[in-house]
């Protein structure tokens, strides 16, 4: 099924998140309160809500994206690109510059978005993010009434578990096994949010997102038995 649909209709994407705010003594009274209680469970007795704020950008309540890269295919005869670009800066901006790109380029029924772990982190995050910062969601991310075969989504994750829900397939494991590139660099997940608020270098944290993206691309092409993507055919816009 997936190797008919055609490559440049798909738009891979991936987001990085972090707190909303750097320390967690800088939300108010009642929002604390309402962390301790969203994290009760995860947190257990180990962890006090305030040693616990360094992972809120998993939730959409109390995190924010600070990057947005995608990714897309071109097919110019037997020419072959992966274009790469990223929003990063103000969320807000973030949010309209996807949410244009997504009206205005990817706006078709044939058009499909695709990540890893998306349908279960990155969509539903986004869609969160804009109805708090009161942006209309696009078609493409607004689900209500449609039925599972309507929505325009694709998971590598989800392919991956051919119907089995017992387990979780980073990206980083996925692209092992398969032979391909890892896309990690110098940081991971979990030190997104010290390089955004503390070293304020928003440009590791897009080259991290961006090799994501090229990972899912290529996690993709894999699945449909075709070449890999290599450096020449990668351009960042």
């Amino acid at each position: 099924m997936i190797e008919k649909i055609k490559l440049e209709n798909i738009l891979f994407l991936d987001i990085e998140t972090v707190s909303e705010h750097k320390h967690f003594g800088l939300l108010d009274e009642e929002t604390q309160q309402l962390f301790a209680l969203k994290t009760q469970y995860q947190r257990k007795d180990e962890f006090q809500p305030d040693e616990f704020y360094d992972r809120a950008g998993i939730w959409a309540e109390f995190g924010k994206i600070v990057c947005l890269s995608v990714g897309y295919f071109t097919f110019r005869g037997d020419i072959r690109h992966f274009r790469v670009t990223s929003f990063c800066g103000e969320e807000v901006k973030i949010l309209k510059d996807f949410n244009n790109l997504l009206n205005n380029h990817f706006n078709q029924p044939q058009h499909i978005l695709c990540g890893h772990n998306a349908k279960e982190f990155d969509f539903p995050f986004i869609a969160r993010r804009m109805i708090i910062n009161n942006i209309a969601i696009p078609p493409k991310l607004n689900l209500f009434g449609k039925k599972p075969w309507e929505v325009p989504h694709l998971d590598t994750m989800e392919l991956w578990k051919f119907g089995d829900f017992k387990s979780y397939t980073s990206l980083k494991l996925l692209t092992k096994i398969l032979g391909i590139p890892s896309p990690k660099g110098d940081i991971d997940g979990s030190q997104v949010g010290h390089v955004f608020h503390v070293e304020k270098d928003i440009d590791r944290i897009v080259t991290y997102c961006e090799k994501d993206v090229i990972a899912v691309a290529q996690v993709l092409l894999r699945m449909r038995r075709e070449d890999l993507l290599v450096d020449d055919e990668i351009i960042h816009v």
